[in-house]
């Protein structure tokens, strides 16, 4: 079984490769490009943050590091459900995505928590 710090690379790494496959496929206008561009960025910033988090030099520089993956795994969520309301992805379109978001946002929050009670 992968250790929850080899899983959640693993995850935010294919999250990122998720989130370019999806952007890629988004309906080709100005909105479509606009969110995207801002999906783009926050979920593949999310494996990348993660990445940086792993390699903290003390648990406060960690604590830090893995609020930023929160941020952007929030603002990832944020992204999605705005395609979605908006009706410029099709209901369903991005459910795993979502899902996948969500549970790396949970992950998180539960590695920030512990790092700080251990603190």
């Amino acid at each position: 079984m992968l250790s929850l710090n080899n899983e959640l690379k693993v995850r935010t790494k294919l999250f990122a490769l998720a989130i370019i496959k999806f952007v890629q496929e988004l309906p080709k206008n100005y909105v479509s490009n606009v969110i995207g561009g801002q999906l783009l960025r926050a979920g593949t910033s999310v494996g990348a943050n993660y990445r940086a988090a792993c390699r903290a030099r003390s648990q406060a520089e960690f604590i830090s590091k893995m609020g930023i993956v929160e941020e952007e795994a929030d603002e990832s969520i944020f992204w999605i459900e705005i395609l979605i309301e908006a009706e410029i992805i099709k209901n369903g379109k991005a459910d795993s995505l979502l899902k996948e978001a969500n549970e790396i946002l949970a992950m998180t929050v539960a590695s920030i928590k512990t790092a700080k009670k251990n603190k």
